[in-house]
């Protein structure tokens, strides 16, 4: 990189070194009620201005090194009651969120909105959720819990959807690719670990999804062409 484009980025990474080190964190010159207002404005800010869910390190680079986080966050918490909003806890951090409730008027009045979850079809969901139990997964073993091959096509959509990701390989005959969710796929169902997924015991007395499938079967060798 040269001659304009290198002059403006060195400029950007000077100015944003200049910030951090201008930024008075701990605002010792005002009252404690002042100093609390404007460490809450910070953070609001911070979680406001974030594509993504904002952790703990990031906001307390904004706020004093005794400032509590989860005191700060409770009390914005309780400033945003009965506003169609909150901040919410998500894959490891922070997030702005409007409520379910509002997903109707704000679906029908077509604006265009930030991080809106890409649609899925119903079996895709399905096949998502199937992942997001038994990961990591292959295809192959997809395929058999559903009763039917699943395809390259759909496996696509949902890592388009930054939903799914490479995971190890399969130690079966012909070491297949795996599956595993993404940090994406906590934060566009609202969970913070895979540990919030709801309890498979019910899915499988629903008939949904098999564990018993998934082991019983893991172990043949892989379907040809399966490998991708």
């Amino acid at each position: 990189m040269s001659g304009p484009e290198a002059a403006s980025t060195r400029r950007g990474r000077r100015s944003t070194s200049e910030d951090e080190v201008l930024l008075d964190r701990e605002l010792a010159d005002l009252p404690q009620e002042l100093r609390w207002r404007e460490w809450m404005l910070r953070v609001e800010a911070v979680i406001f201005a974030s594509a993504e869910p904002v952790g703990r390190e990031t906001l307390v680079r904004v706020v004093g090194k005794d400032c509590s986080i989860d005191l700060l966050i409770n009390n914005l918490r309780e400033e945003l009651r009965g506003r169609p909003y909150e901040i919410v806890f998500v894959a490891s951090g922070w997030q702005h969120r409007t409520h379910s409730r509002f997903a109707v008027p704000i679906r029908a009045s077509q604006a265009s909105t930030r991080r809106a979850a890409p649609a899925l079809s119903d079996f895709e969901a399905m096949v998502l959720m199937a992942i997001a139990y038994f990961q990591p997964i292959t295809r192959g073993d997809l395929s058999k819990i559903f009763g039917r091959e699943i395809s390259r096509d759909t496996i696509a959509s949902l890592r388009n959807a930054n939903f799914l990701a490479s995971g190890p390989r399969s130690p079966t005959p012909g070491a297949p690719y795996t599956y595993v969710t993404t940090k994406q796929f906590l934060t566009a169902f609202g969970m913070d670990t895979l540990r919030e997924l709801p309890d498979i015991e019910a899915l499988e007395d629903a008939g949904l999804l098999s564990r018993k499938t998934v082991a019983a079967e893991a172990t043949e060798p892989a379907t040809e062409g399966e490998e991708e």
